[in-house]
């Protein structure tokens, strides 16, 4: 089969692959995480990148966010090579355009819920980032915890300052790996809508690395990675007329 699967053609996409490879070196010689891929995604549009443990879908997830970089290839957002900036370049264009959502949270321990929310529009010197921060943690409903440490959160309200802060900075692209792994279903479905809430009122393209296969077929595409190639690409029914 072809590894180079394209996704639906469009004017303008917002992330463009081209090319892309991962190779390493390990003791047994030289080992290839993923294979030559194409593909665009647009503005709006949620993924998800699924497969078999070990296919390389948190890999690909790196290198799409730009915190990993691929062996050969370009990934392009708005027609931006972000490999062809240096590190701190691609620091600064994550700043301004993308948000992250982790299963681990990822929280600071010694600031406060709003204080988290804060840290990115204080990063970018935003202007009334208090103001600003309070208003996103009243839309994930915890307008009433904002004084709270992660400690005194239980694992949902710490997904959910996660949500706020990744949101908080309107970003063009979100991220997410797992972002349900440590919680129990009922509460990871209610973190799962409130994602999709978030990414279509602000218009946000969400990439998510999942093992749910319902959770997988609520995005607009489905993209299926084994052993580092890209197998079978799914335009899925759950936002497709979104």
């Amino acid at each position: 089969m072809n590894n180079r699967i394209m996704l639906e053609n469009k004017s303008n996409p917002l992330l463009k692959v081209k090319n892309l490879s991962k190779t390493v070196t390990s003791p047994g010689g030289e080992l290839t995480l993923l294979q030559a891929m194409d593909f665009t995604i647009n503005r709006g549009e949620s993924v998800a990148i699924v497969g078999p443990s070990g296919a390389g879908k948190s890999t690909l997830l790196g290198i799409l966010a730009g915190l990993d970089t691929p062996s050969t290839g370009e990934v392009n957002w708005l027609e931006q090579n972000i490999f062809a900036l240096d590190e701190d370049g691609r620091a600064q264009l994550r700043g301004r355009m993308a948000g992250f959502v982790f299963q681990s949270f990822q929280l600071l321990p010694s600031l406060t819920a709003i204080e988290n929310v804060m840290l990115p529009l204080e990063l970018l010197r935003v202007d009334n980032p208090r103001e600003t921060a309070q208003e996103i943690l009243s839309k994930v409903a915890l307008a009433e915890r904002c004084d709270h440490y992660p400690r005194q959160l239980s694992g949902g309200e710490q997904q959910r300052v996660a949500i706020a802060r990744a949101f908080v900075v309107r970003p063009k692209l979100l991220f997410a790996d797992e972002p349900t792994g440590n919680l129990d279903s009922v509460t990871g479905g209610k973190i799962i809508d409130l994602l999709f809430e978030m990414n279509q009122a602000q218009n946000t393209v969400l990439i998510l690395v999942t093992h749910d296969k319902s959770l997988a077929d609520r995005c607009y595409r489905r993209l299926q990675i084994d052993v580092g190639k890209l197998t079978e690409l799914v335009e899925t029914i759950g936002q497709a007329d979104s």
